[in-house]
Order: C-alpha cells, then structure tokens, then sequence
C-alpha cells in the first residue's frame, strides 16, 4: 500500500471512529516522553518539548509533546471515540478527569533513578501516587469509593515504559550503576519484578483492563546509530536487551491473565513487530526529521524537513506522528498484522470486556428469575 493510500485509509478510520459515545468511559496513560502531553513543560528537566518545532502540525502547537504532531496514544484515544485527548496530570483544570489523565513523563522509567542525570522525571511509580490523588478526586465527584471503584473497573489503562530505564540508566554507566550489578537478563527480570508491583497497585484502584506496550528496537534510534552503531547500522546490545524486557513482558501477560481471568484483561503490544515491516512510503528510518542538538532533541526554532510523513523518527529518539498513525492503528485493530498484540488488540480488548459485563447481567438476572 503506498504511503498516500495508507493515510486516506487511516484519515478514513479516524472518521469513523471518532462520532459517538467512546468505547471505554476513561483512559488513564502511564509511561515517558513518547506519550507525555505537557507534565514536564514546567519541571526542572532538560526533557522539554514546549517549543517550536516541537508541536508544528498539532492543532494548538508546542504543548510537551515530544513530536511534530499527536503521539500514539493521543491517536488511540481517537480510535477510542473521545472527543479531547486526555489531559496531563500537571493540567486538569478545566478537564473531566472522569474521562481519564496521562501521567507520562520525558525520561521516565520503572526504576525511581532513571533519567535524574537529565533533571527531574515522574517515575512510574511516583505517576501511580499522583493516580491515588486522582482517585480520591474521583470518589469525592462520584459519592463514594466504591462507587469510583465501580466506575474506574470500566477503564483503559495504558502503559508504555521501559525504555529509558535502558537508554537513560543501564547503557549510561558513566551516570549509573546498574550495568555493573546486573547482567541484561536479571536487569530485565528486576524491572518486570517492579512493573508488576505497579501494575498489582494499579489493580487495588480499580485498574481490570491494561494495555501494556513492548520497548522495540530501541537500539535503532538515530542516535543510538550515531552514538553506538557502527557504520551506520543499529546498536543491537541495545535491541537484545530489549527483546528480553519484551518477552518477559508478554510472559507477564500470560501470567496476569491466568491469575486475574474472572474480571481483568491484558494485552501487549509487539512494536517490534511493525517496526520491520508493513511501513508503507517511510524513506527516512535513520536520521531525525528536525536538526537536534547534543541532547538528540530538536534545536529550538529550527526547520524541520518538510517530508514528514517519510519520516520514521522526529528527533533522534521520538517518531513522527506519521509513524505514530501506524502503530496506533495497528494497536487498535491488528488484523492486518495479527502479531502486533497479544493476545488481542484493543478493539478486541474493549469489547471483550463489554461482553464480559453482558454474560455477568445476564447471569445476574436468569439467578434472580431463578429465585422468583
């Protein structure tokens, strides 16, 4: 399919998707700079994206999202039907945070330390903390916590992160320590032991549906190719260290599956998978689309290619909204590349839980016929 074809497809899909009540009544979004919306446009980081050309094809322009246009999620949350992306957690005034909140944070990681040589960034687990907070606020809105409970058991929870904990601390030994006390298998092994501990505290809020997104090949961004490739190929110590994350991870999807299979669902998503194939009209997949700076951000005020939608990656670490469109469309619906969710995609996943609750009324009201 060329390039064209696949965005009239796509723009087409949008449409449809986008009129309507939404599947799920909330989305809560959990991860980095690859879904962050604006929480770190005021911390003290160097991880910012609250500038031009940050922002040049996204309605309102520069917000803190870390491309030129919408991120991933933002573009599920489309596919989703709702009719405003979900606001950061740094700024819900004015916003129904019963429609969810996106805690994503540039640099973040599953471990507390990750990304600090950059500045401050939300670890996961402090983004589950300021979850409790919306929580709470939740409950007062609603009357009650078990009525919030009742509600937030109907949400998406989606999780993409990872990632920094290799690029911004395991493969940064002159700012961390971790390559030294693990080896990449038990590195992989601690940071799944630690996301299931945030994954479970999700469960105690309420959290029954969670998309949970592989790393990728991490060791393909333009500037690991600049900085540790050789002859302009990719850092593969990075990829492989990655692939063990991400098989463990989808081992994680098993397990949870089997142990919470009465009321939950989990899904993972393989972006490896369309990262090596089905990329329709990308010409560009080793170097960043705007001019970056030593940091592999987009040097302020610069111009960007005007190609785009050719564009693989943005900066040097963060992909266009162009291939963004891609992989949340195949998140969505993968039934053009069955391998890039397991153990289905998130169009399957909504309404497996839609069907859930269907059977669980119905065996509710045969049980009171019964009594009659």
């Amino acid at each position: 399919m060329s390039l064209l074809l696949f965005l009239l497809a796509a723009n087409h899909m949008m449409q449809h998707c986008v009129h309507g009540e939404s599947q799920v009544p909330c989305l809560f979004i959990f991860g980095d700079s690859l879904s962050d919306s604006g929480n770190n446009n005021h911390l003290p980081t160097s991880a910012k994206s609250n500038y031009m050309p940050y922002g040049i094809d996204f309605p309102t322009g520069p917000t803190g999202r870390f491309t030129n246009g919408r991120t991933t999620v933002d573009i599920i949350t489309q596919l989703l039907g709702f009719d405003d992306f979900i606001p950061p957690f740094a700024n819900t005034s004015g916003s129904d945070i019963l429609k969810g909140v996106n805690y994503a944070s540039g640099g973040a990681g599953i471990r507390d330390e990750t990304g600090m040589h950059m500045g401050v960034a939300i670890s996961l687990g402090l983004q589950l903390k300021n979850h409790q907070v919306i929580v709470s606020q939740i409950a007062t809105t609603l009357g009650s916590p078990e009525k919030a409970q009742q509600y937030l058991n109907k949400c998406l929870y989606y999780v993409k992160i990872g990632s920094n904990d290799y690029i911004g601390n395991y493969f940064l030994p002159q700012f961390y320590p971790t390559k030294s006390i693990y080896d990449t298998e038990q590195y992989a092994e601690a940071l799944i032991e630690e996301l299931s501990m945030n994954l479970l505290a999700l469960y105690e809020v309420g959290a029954r549906k969670y998309v949970l997104v592989g790393l990728g090949l991490i060791g393909c961004t333009p500037n690991a190719i600049y900085t540790k490739g050789t002859n302009g190929s990719c850092f593969e110590e990075e990829n492989a260290a990655a692939s063990i994350f991400d098989d463990k991870l989808k081992s994680l999807v098993d397990l949870f599956n089997d142990k919470f299979s009465a009321n939950s669902k989990f899904i993972f998503i393989n972006s490896t998978s369309e990262a090596s194939e089905n990329s329709p009209g990308f010409l560009v997949s080793n170097a960043a689309c705007c001019p970056t700076g030593l940091l592999g951000g987009c040097v302020p005020d610069e111009e960007p290619c005007y190609n785009r939608s050719e564009y693989v990656f943005w900066d040097e670490f963060h992909t266009t909204e162009a291939w963004n469109l891609l992989i949340a469309i195949a998140s969505y619906n993968a039934s053009s590349n069955p391998t890039f969710t397991y153990p289905m995609d998130i169009m399957h996943l909504v309404d497996h839980q839609i069907k859930m609750e269907l059977e669980f009324k119905n065996e509710i009201t045969s049980k009171l016929s019964a009594l009659e």
